[in-house]
């Protein structure tokens, strides 16, 4: 029989492996036991490890060659530990067979230093190589290494980039290998200059600006640099030709291009040679297969009419715009009706001179439902946290619309990485006409903690404040639910506490969305408690028999609307505050002891349509109109306030009860006029607080470029009084500039942001020439910040933005004009912690002088804590 009994050297290729029979005979293809198995040319892996994973065993039968060599092979090559394998037959004994395995192990990698890069990049390098500490090392993972390296840099704009790998062995370990990564990146090769050649009807200028991503050199130009990247520069040149089809020439390309390199100044130049062809227009715009809705609903969509210039960017986007999610297109108009399945084509069916026709096809399909809802990745919220948010449900007709809007309610519940919510469409039965829909969601931290401290206010001030954003009150009982609150049920809870040697606070809040559970009417309340000390300025004393007490409580209901549309909220609140003075001298009152009551309804409009991350909104706008009023006591209490002071109860008198004149005698006996006492005037005036306060705030995010938001704001706020003898109460009255940020307010106050100049600085000049320290009555503000992100992580969301702003403040509307205003100007950062809430820094410019002041206010420091402009 071929091939039995013969003693030369046989060599069997199996895939990358060789099994060898050394001066051995064998039967080929006999089945053999297996008598013995030895590993060798290992240097740091243990024989039995090795042979374990051959899964061989000494006993079992075994066919040379066979299926058994080949699974020892593709076992051992699967651990990738090793640079080559061999299998010999050392020995036949009768039925018995030896063999040996011989392999070579990879080197390992023991140390790798990389040089020409600062250190803080040099964990950013290893993790994105993988080259760390105990890696095998094989030649394609070095080359691999080495082109990932230098196409890294090529992307950032360093075309000459060069990287070495240098391997030495490490004498201290066995079978290793010490890595040096040498990058010299060199210097970033910018475009010096771009030039079309060709172009007739559309200027130079107009082509490189619609190069996106590739830009000449220009100093001024800070928010987009002049490096040339080839990827960047490919996309560019269609944009190029998109322009062209913008304007009509269809036909327009780009015949060549040409990169040069000048070594004496490391920049590019750029050639262009285009050929623009013709210039076409619409012609008869057809739809095919339509039945959902009329040729002229779709034409209405469209937005095209016959004899317009040609557009192809534009026929593209009024079909299918992909880079807008929920944009007006007709693609869109099936997909927010049922059609998930429906097919849309745009063919180019004839072109006449310099007329083209188009038929639009449509597949429309069946009409899709909603089968399963489900949500993936919440771990702390509860089910119905996020199903009660949701716009799908089971069973629903299927709508892009609701979808999109979905992600953007999960993400400014603040529970989730709004950056992270994905929907999945899953299960798409075009037959049946059903599709599952599955949300992927990432938690991040909803609960923060505020904890500083600081001097003013005649001393050092501690604050320590606690907000949990996902509570569950229900579990407020059970033990098991502490890790380390319980959380799940979306409930809001504050508590708060600060103070000082001067005052103290206390503050409670808790909030529900969903009362009830079935709808979304939010209830809320809050309780609050101030005292402030008397405090003396000159001598830095504080007196505690001196104090002014304010308490307060506030219920809420908010309801979200349906109309005009399901963006609106209507809310209520009822609020009651006691002013409590006990031996305590202010300006705010003639009377050192007494008290005043406010009872007020606020009732407030507003809408909320932002894009997804609340934090940092892209696009959308909010705005808010609301009124507070108190019951108007001075129409039915009888009261004259216009002549209290000529009243007996109100004037004052000496201790037998007669009023007393300017000399302190009875005017029974001198006939002057009476004092008015002016304390019991003041404790009648307000001992129920009468008025109404006006505001209306509106804020619009639009994307300039990229991740560069402008926000565009705009406030106003009034103050009035339904009694003009009664007179403006004294307080509710408005703050105007600095931070914006109170550390206690004890009057119902509201003090209003203006970078660049002082906290509430922006005041009036009494009669007597005095700055007023009572606040104003009217403000307005207006304010343009432009935004840019550095991470929208979760573990922290940073950008830096950069204002123009300007408000002013008045008394009364005989003065009030809106276009006097004080101006400022300057740039900051914000930083988005869960744990810590909202921390930033301002420096601002006022250009205006403060009142009673001349010349330019100049910059001021602002530090932000728990709000945003």
């Amino acid at each position: 029989m071929f091939g039995r009994y013969f003693s030369v050297l046989l060599l069997f290729i199996f895939c990358n492996y060789s099994i060898i029979a050394q001066e051995t005979s064998f039967d080929k293809g006999k089945k053999y036991i297996l008598g013995g198995i030895k590993v060798t040319g290992i240097k740091s892996y243990n024989e039995n490890t090795v042979i374990t994973y051959t899964r061989l065993r000494v006993g079992q039968p075994i066919t040379v060659p066979g299926e058994e060599i080949s699974k020892v092979i593709k076992n051992l090559w699967g651990l990738e530990l090793f640079s080559d394998i061999n299998v010999y037959i050392t020995k036949i004994e009768g039925d018995k067979i030896f063999l040996e395995l011989n392999i070579q192990e990879l080197p390992t990698l023991s140390e790798v230093k990389i040089a020409g890069i600062k250190n803080k990049r040099v964990d950013e390098i290893v993790k994105e190589t993988d080259l760390k500490k105990g890696k095998k090392l094989t030649e394609s993972f070095l080359t691999n290494t080495k082109n990932y390296l230098v196409n890294k840099y090529k992307k950032q704009g360093y075309l000459n980039a060069k990287v070495n790998l240098v391997t030495a062995v490490d004498t201290a370990e066995t079978n290793s290998l010490k890595l040096l990564v040498n990058i010299d990146r060199g210097e970033k090769v910018k475009v010096r200059s771009i030039t079309f050649n060709g172009n007739e009807q559309l200027k130079g200028k107009r082509l490189r600006k619609a190069m996106k991503n590739t830009k000449k050199k220009f100093p001024l130009r800070f928010w987009k640099k002049s490096k040339f990247i080839d990827e960047d520069y490919q996309t560019d040149l269609s944009t190029i030709i998109d322009a062209y089809k913008e304007k009509g020439f269809r036909d327009a390309r780009i015949i060549s291009d040409t990169v040069a390199f000048n070594n004496e100044s490391n920049t590019i130049d750029i050639n262009i040679d285009v050929e623009e062809g013709r210039k076409y227009y619409f012609g008869n715009i057809d739809f095919i297969g339509n039945t959902a809705y009329t040729d002229e609903q779709l034409k209405s969509i469209l937005g095209i009419d016959e004899g317009d210039t040609y557009n192809g960017v534009l026929l593209k986007e009024r079909v299918a715009d992909p880079t807008k999610p929920d944009a007006l297109d007709v693609t869109n108009l099936y997909q927010n009706n049922g059609y998930l399945f429906s097919r849309i084509n745009t063919v180019e069916v004839s072109a006449e001179n310099d007329t083209i026709d188009f038929e639009v096809r449509i597949i429309e399909g069946k009409p899709a439902y909603i089968n399963n809802v489900t949500v993936k990745g919440n771990d702390k919220t509860n089910d119905r946290v996020i199903y009660r948010e949701m716009r799908v449900r089971p069973g629903q007709l299927y709508s892009k619309d609701n979808v999109i809007r979905t992600i953007r309610e999960l993400g400014q519940l603040g529970f989730f990485d709004p950056e992270a919510i994905t929907p999945d469409i899953q299960n798409p039965d075009p037959n049946a006409g059903t599709v599952d829909i599955e949300y992927s969601l990432v938690e991040k931290g909803s609960s923060q903690v505020e904890l500083q401290g600081g001097f003013g206010g005649g001393g050092f001030i501690g604050t320590l404040g606690l907000s949990f954003s996902n509570f569950a009150i229900k579990d407020i009982f059970k033990k098991e639910a502490y890790k380390p609150i319980p959380t799940g049920d979306g409930q809001r809870l504050a508590l708060r506490l600060q103070a000082s040697r001067t005052f103290q606070t206390y503050s409670f809040s808790f909030s529900e969305p969903w009362l009830g559970g079935k709808k979304p009417v939010q209830f809320s309340i809050s309780l609050s408690r101030t005292t402030q000390f008397r405090f003396d300025i000159l001598s830095r004393d504080v007196d505690r028999d001196q104090r002014f007490i304010i308490s307060g409580i506030t219920l809420g209901l908010a309801k979200r609307l349906t109309v005009p549309d399901n963006f609106f909220t209507l809310s209520h609140a009822l609020a009651f505050q006691n002013y409590d003075l006990r031996n305590f001298n202010t300006n705010l009152f003639t009377f050192p002891n007494g008290f005043s009551n406010n009872l007020s309804y606020t009732i407030a409009l507003s809408r909320r349509e932002l894009s997804r991350n609340p934090i940092y909104p892209t696009w959308g706008s909010e705005f808010s109109l609301s009124a507070k009023v108190t019951f108007p006591y001075s129409l039915f209490n009888g009261v004259d306030y216009a002549d209290l002071e000529n009243q007996p109860e109100f004037q004052l008198q000496d201790a037998q009860g007669r009023v007393i004149g300017a000399d302190g005698r009875p005017i029974s006996e001198t006939g002057l006029d009476p004092i008015p006492d002016e304390g019991k005037i003041d404790q009648e005036r307000f001992n129920w607080l009468e008025f109404y306060k006006i505001k209306f705030s509106g804020k619009w995010y639009t994307t300039i470029y990229d991740k560069l938001v402008l926000q565009t704001s705009g406030e106003f706020g009034f103050l009035g009084a339904y009694n003009n003898d009664r007179g403006l109460v004294p307080f509710e009255r408005f703050f105007l500039g600095g931070d914006g940020l109170g550390n206690f307010t004890l009057d119902g106050r509201e003090n209003i942001a203006l970078r660049g100049y002082p906290n509430q600085s922006i005041t009036t000049l009494n009669d007597d020439g005095t700055l007023s320290q009572d606040g104003q009555s009217i403000y307005n503000k207006f304010s343009l910040e432009l935004r840019y992100p550095l991470t929208l992580k979760p573990a922290a969301s940073i950008y830096g933005l950069a204002f123009l702003e300007g408000g002013a403040a008045f008394d009364n509307f005989r003065d009030f004009n809106p276009f006097r205003l004080n101006r400022s100007a300057g740039f900051g950062i914000r930083i988005f912690m869960p744990a810590f809430g909202l921390l930033g820094i301002d420096f601002g410019y006022g250009f205006d002088a403060l009142p009673g002041r001349t010349g330019a206010n100049g910059w001021e420091t602002h530090f932000i804590i728990g709000q945003q402009f």
